[in-house]
């Protein structure tokens, strides 16, 4: 776990035009500051956290990068559409599009909530977005080990709804790599184990409490929130790896290795 704390190189993206969707805080702020001081102009896309997203542009752009913050609702195919023709209006187009907003665990949602946003939202997403990624834009989809192997390795109850759309999400947007690639654009999943300081983290520690210090145990260490975004972010630049998937630290208690 030895990636540095700014792993792109300085002005490698300049000029290029990025949107970080669930990017008002965690791993998705991170990325987007890893991005932007390579030089990218970034959006910083939120659901209902305006004010939070504001300050991160305007600390974007006082470190003298470029950002525009755009609120949507993932969920809301004309919310999704708002966002993209804001960004058609301001940039023209995008040349990085990472998927990095999910959810699921949280209280008050309708049982399908999990399945509608981690699985139905990331395909009209990406759909919405094709007209504006030109040949050479990479698109990178966020997500854990616990989902990524939900199918052979059993994770916590408490996550499974989670895990199960997450999969879902990913088998459909594999199922667009060949239009993709057709395209000219490159696909890569980044999948990694529980990462501390995440808002599913506390609230699997919240509904199993000792959850998160056991699969600590088990792993030996897991990534925090930075180093985390920081393999998201190069995976941005990086070539498109076999099976077009990232593996972000140890799998061996995934694969039975």
């Amino acid at each position: 776990m030895n990636t540095p704390l700014n792993p792109l190189a300085p002005e490698s993206l300049s000029g290029a035009r990025a949107l970080v969707t669930g990017s008002s805080r965690g791993i998705g702020a991170e990325t987007v500051g890893y991005l932007a001081k390579a030089g990218a102009k970034v959006v910083v896309n939120y659901r209902n956290k305006e004010a939070r997203a504001g300050k991160l542009v305007a600390a974007i752009e006082a470190s003298g990068g470029e950002a525009i913050a755009i609120g949507a609702d993932l969920t809301d195919e004309a919310s999704v559409r708002a966002l993209f023709d804001t960004v058609a209006r301001e940039w023209g187009g995008l040349d990085i599009l990472v998927m990095n907003a999910s959810g699921g665990m949280e209280s008050g949602m309708a049982e399908d909530y999990a399945m509608r946003l981690n699985r139905d939202a990331q395909v009209s997403l990406l759909t919405a977005a094709l007209p504006l990624l030109a040949p050479g834009a990479r698109v990178v989809f966020v997500t854990s080990h616990q989902a990524h192997f939900v199918e052979t390795t059993e994770t916590m109850p408490e996550y499974l709804p989670v895990a199960l759309s997450k999969r879902a999400g990913e088998d459909a947007l594999r199922a667009m790599i060949p239009a993709l690639t057709a395209a000219g654009i490159g696909f890569v999943v980044v999948s990694g184990d529980m990462i501390e300081g995440t808002i599913t983290a506390t609230l699997l520690e919240r509904a199993n409490p000792g959850a998160i210090s056991a699969r600590k145990d088990a792993a030996g260490r897991l990534y925090n929130v930075g180093e985390f975004a920081a393999e998201v972010a190069l995976a941005v630049v990086e070539p498109v790896p076999e099976n077009n998937t990232r593996y972000v630290g140890d799998v061996s208690d995934f694969i039975g290795a």
